[in-house]
């Protein structure tokens, strides 16, 4: 259901408007919905995705629609514009880059402060002394992708104290690599200047005064019937309201990589 995912990210790029139809002096071309509207229909029909969100939004025009199914099983349920979906790596840019820009502004930190002054256990090679916050935020650091698998663990401690330990193969400023461990370190450096977790401090800075009602770690449980499950797990159970990131969910379901779940409309 990945694919579910990525319509819905491509949704947020485009953005969403009233619903009303388009006119030929409005914002949006209609032979332009159009031809969206059969895109994401095919992909329904050739069994690539159950269903979508697509959320337009231009010079005060929305262009928001529904399609297909946001369940199969058990049972099938209609696609809604208010779904909400496992935001996956978009947590990264939601939730915990504008908790770091905050401070910066604020300034409890700064982009060029070494990572190792917040986290001193960052330690193992001459690597790891010289990233900063900035390189966490571009994936400089030289850091791995993320944490190994093939062993089993479980904590939101854990998995910082893995993040920290893990070998750094690059050089911080001058290789890149996109790293879930640059984000599980930023979210572990908010926490401790702030004493907050991620979930509070994003609420209480971004979600709630943007009115993201939506948007949360760990979606209320009145919130349940309208997520979008992820996957089907080994065991054939389906993974709903629950992270689909293999990291975050043996953290606890919040890290500053994955676990933020939101809709369309908020984002």
């Amino acid at each position: 259901m990945r694919l579910l995912r990525f319509l819905f990210v491509l949704g947020l790029l485009l953005q969403e408007v009233s619903s009303r139809p388009p006119d030929p002096s409005g914002s949006f071309r209609p032979e332009t919905l159009r031809a969206m509207d059969q895109a994401v229909l095919k992909a329904i029909r050739d069994k690539k995705l159950p269903g979508g969100v697509l959320w337009l939004e231009h010079k005060g025009d929305i262009y928001r629609k529904a399609y297909g199914k946001r369940a199969t099983v058990p049972s099938g349920e209609a696609m809604t514009l208010n779904t909400i979906f496992d935001s996956a790596s978009l947590t990264k840019v939601v939730a915990t880059t504008p908790c770091i820009l905050q401070l910066v502004e604020q300034k409890r930190l700064s982009l060029e402060d070494k990572v190792c002054k917040f986290l001193p256990e960052l330690t193992g090679d001459p690597n790891k002394s010289t990233i900063t916050i900035q390189h966490l935020l571009t994936h400089t650091s030289g850091l791995l992708p993320g944490i190994r698998r093939g062993y089993e663990w479980q904590g939101y401690d854990t998995g910082i104290a893995l993040a920290t330990s893990e070998a750094s193969p690059g050089h911080s400023g001058y290789d890149y690599r996109y790293s879930d461990i640059n984000f599980i370190l930023l979210g572990e450096i908010i926490r401790r200047i702030t004493g907050k977790t991620l979930s509070v401090f994003s609420h209480e800075s971004v979600f709630a005064p943007l009115k993201m009602l939506d948007t949360s770690f760990g979606p209320a449980t009145e919130q349940a019937a309208r997520i979008a499950p992820t996957t089907r797990m080994e065991d054939e159970s389906i993974l709903r309201g629950i992270v689909h990131d293999p990291t975050a969910r043996a953290m606890g379901g919040e890290a500053g990589h994955a676990g933020l779940f939101t809709t369309a409309h908020d984002l």
